[in-house]
């Protein structure tokens, strides 16, 4: 074994009574019992339930299943860790959400090395942002920390341009790591519905910005079946989804959905859910979607139902507090939320806790004659965008709610939405894109307002617009004609006849 210097030790040695240390500083947590332990880290002294170390720390199951001796004494000792990274450890399997500094940062880090706490791991790397990216890629690269150093490297790729001078402080070979990795770019579809095949809808597709040109390009074509009127569409693991959708006047909810691979730029066939619906809200979260309210038969629900992707099967969850439709929606630090409308200009924001299956009240934002419309997060801030007074309307003004606050303010700079529907925005790195028909728009992203960065070519079409980022690789393998089941009895996941489906060309 190594510690974390690299030096080798013996077995247990990282384990002892310590009866040569300093005199600890006890962190009184309780006294130590049949479930517990005390555990000194630097100096102090831990007494902490044994169970949730076991649970979440795989050096902890290890240990306890090693049949060393140190399994059976009531106090271990943890060479070569910092305590204020155990001490963040806890708060974090506590439950709690510790802001951390940059010495806090990189113990913590140490500490999800040297002890093996996945829960760890994707806390911090739900909190990569630009202050501190290069800081984790770099600990988390030099503990073997991998997953957390990849997370980081994303982010980083994701904001390149914006951060070429920093990059000098990594070393070579990481840089030529987070070069190799695939940017996200900002995508757009428009609302269509099934196309006829004797009037084939050239517009029916799936378009990225391409950003050296400035100019929206193609990138596939919607399955002939493929509604994108009124549908569930949602961003998971790097794939698109377009579920459900309606056809004709009389609102027809279509029993199909689809999924979209840019790695293989394939089309697959995925269920519908259980409950009909349309102009529903879906979400893509921890390999699940979640399709939210939405209406049916012309009224709004609040049914709410989650696939698995990995099972393939849909389930109903927790419903809405209320009946709601088109539900704006956000994820911050990988916690899920929507906007409801009340009565008298008031917005709650609630959040969705996936591990308890409930929706928790956030707070209610107020505002005259005005709802919030669309919704984005930025580290632990969502902007919520709604619509102008009724003198208005088509005014489109934010705020901004802080999650580690709770507190609300107003961003400066309003936005006009004559030309075109400003009401749909995507985060990426510090920026924000927004389009209309004559303009899209990158903006960067500062603590009181969103300053215009740059300017380019509008997305040129009408109607509803989905907006969503994607990694398309350069290579993208183009689409072969394969068949699409024929009933929902065959198995999911088979390609989709699109002859006209087209790769992505060199970008």
């Amino acid at each position: 074994m190594k510690s974390s210097t690299g030096e080798e030790m013996e077995a247990s040695s990282c384990l002892g009574l310590g009866s040569e240390s300093p005199e600890p500083q006890l962190c009184k947590r309780g006294s130590p019992g049949t479930d517990s332990l005390a555990v000194t880290v630097d100096g102090r002294v831990f007494v902490v339930d044994k169970g949730l170390l076991t649970r979440h720390c795989e050096y902890f199951q290890a240990l306890y299943q090693s049949g060393m001796r140190e399994c059976l004494q009531p106090e271990l000792h943890l060479r070569g860790l910092g305590a204020a990274g155990f001490v963040a450890m806890l708060s974090i399997l506590n439950g709690e959400r510790p802001a951390l500094g940059a010495n806090e940062l990189v113990e913590t880090i140490e500490c999800a090395a040297f002890l093996q706490v996945p829960a760890l791991t994707w806390y911090l790397a739900d909190r990569v942002d630009s202050d501190n990216c290069l800081l984790v890629c770099h600990t988390a690269f030099t503990y073997g920390v991998w997953e957390l150093s990849h997370r980081a490297a994303l982010f980083i790729r994701d904001m390149r341009s914006d951060m070429r001078e920093d990059l000098r402080s990594l070393p070579s070979e990481l840089v030529e790591y987070i070069d190799s990795l695939v940017p996200c770019t900002y995508m757009a579809v428009c609302s269509h519905a099934p196309s006829v095949e004797l009037l084939q809808d050239f517009e029916r597709t799936v378009c990225y910005l391409d950003e050296e040109a400035a100019e929206w390009k193609v990138l596939s074509h919607l399955p002939k079946d493929a509604s994108t009127s009124m549908a569930g569409v949602a961003m998971l693991d790097n794939k698109l989804y377009i579920v459900g959708g309606v056809h004709g006047v009389s609102k027809k909810v279509l029993d199909s959905g689809f999924c979209y691979s840019p790695v293989t730029n394939t089309w697959s066939a995925v269920p519908s859910p259980k409950q009909p619906r349309y102009n529903f809200t879906l979400i893509g979260h921890d390999g699940c979607l979640y399709a939210v309210g939405g209406e049916y038969n012309r009224k709004a629900i609040s049914s709410v139902e989650k696939f698995r992707v990995s099972l393939g099967t849909w389930s109903f969850a927790s419903h809405l507090p209320c009946p709601a439709a088109s539900v704006a929606s956000a994820q911050a630090m990988s916690r899920i939320f929507v906007c409801l409308w009340k009565a008298n200009g008031a917005t709650d924001i609630h959040e969705y806790v996936p591990q308890e299956d409930q929706w928790v009240l956030v707070t209610t934002l107020v505002r005259k004659q005005s709802y919030g419309l669309c919704m984005v997060a930025h580290r632990d801030n969502l902007y919520m965008m709604r619509n102008g007074p009724c003198d208005d309307f088509l005014l489109c003004v934010m705020d901004r709610y802080n999650l580690t606050s709770g507190q609300w303010s107003a961003v400066a700079g309003q936005y006009g939405n004559s030309k075109g529907s400003l009401f749909t925005a995507v985060v990426r790195g510090d920026s924000v894109f927004t389009l209309n028909r004559t303009v899209t728009t990158e903006y960067t992203i500062e603590d009181s307002r969103w300053k215009t960065k740059r300017a380019m070519k509008g997305f040129g079409r009408i109607g509803s617009i989905y907006t969503f980022l994607l990694r398309i690789p350069k290579d993208a393998v183009p689409l072969k004609g394969r068949s699409m089941p024929e009933s929902h009895s065959q198995r999911y996941g088979l390609l989709v006849e699109d002859p006209s489906a087209q790769c992505l060309d060199d970008r």
